[in-house]
């Protein structure tokens, strides 16, 4: 399993190493897949999509130079047949998995069988997450509750034992103090990596790494 966990995306160059040691070759030679489905949990989803895509939004993830890029909208997903696009995904390098809201993002890997593929997927696939797309493959998610997914359905797909709470102590998360952050992480059963922009976890067959220019805490 080849996890790259990101706050933010690949925001400083000890990230970008990461990813292209993941990868195993350079960002330039590497197609990828880009996942928008938890940014239409929040309001105004749709534009923050184009801003992602164009690089006029947060640090460089879509607009890093790939070789090929494509859009996997897990929504769609249902209504297709698997031979359309099972074959493009186990094709690609890297699957970018962007943020927003955790229960709506898990809620739609599950629907679109994504969920499934993925163990046997990420042998082979780098997956790069980003904030809630980071978040949903531990043990532990939010929601924004912008949207109308049952009170039962899951925040996270708890394939990492851990926890990751991303944007510490950033400026338009004003909740996401250290001491807050921390009281949180206390009344979790499982290891929380309290995270900053400008740190990433690094996943190689289970074993954690902590990649960073920035600042963050294990609680």
């Amino acid at each position: 399993m080849k996890l790259l966990l990101t706050s933010a995306g690949i925001s400083n160059p000890s990230i970008h190493t990461a990813l292209t040691d993941l990868l195993g070759k350079p960002v330039a030679e590497a197609s990828a897949l880009f996942v928008p489905t938890a940014i239409y949990g929040i309001p105004n989803g749709g534009d923050i999509v184009r801003r992602v895509i164009c690089g006029a939004l947060g640090d460089p993830f879509c607009d890093l130079g790939w070789k090929s890029l494509g859009l996997l909208e897990l929504t769609a997903l249902p209504s297709m047949q698997r031979e359309l696009w099972v074959p493009m995904l186990e094709a690609t390098d890297a699957l970018l998995v962007g943020g927003g809201d955790c229960q709506y993002l898990s809620y739609w890997m599950r629907a679109s069988g994504l969920a499934e593929l993925l163990p046997a997927l990420l042998s082979r696939t780098v997956y790069v997450g980003l904030s809630a797309g980071s978040m949903i493959m531990t043990r532990y998610g939010t929601s924004y509750g912008h949207h109308t997914l049952p009170a039962e359905t899951g925040k996270s797909l708890g394939l990492l034992d851990i926890a990751i709470h991303p944007h510490l102590d950033h400026a338009a998360f004003p909740d996401n103090s250290l001491a807050n952050l921390e009281k949180l992480a206390a009344t979790l059963p499982v290891p929380s990596y309290l995270i900053d922009d400008q740190t990433a976890i690094k996943v190689r067959d289970g074993a954690i790494d902590v990649i960073s220019e920035g600042h963050w805490a294990l609680r």
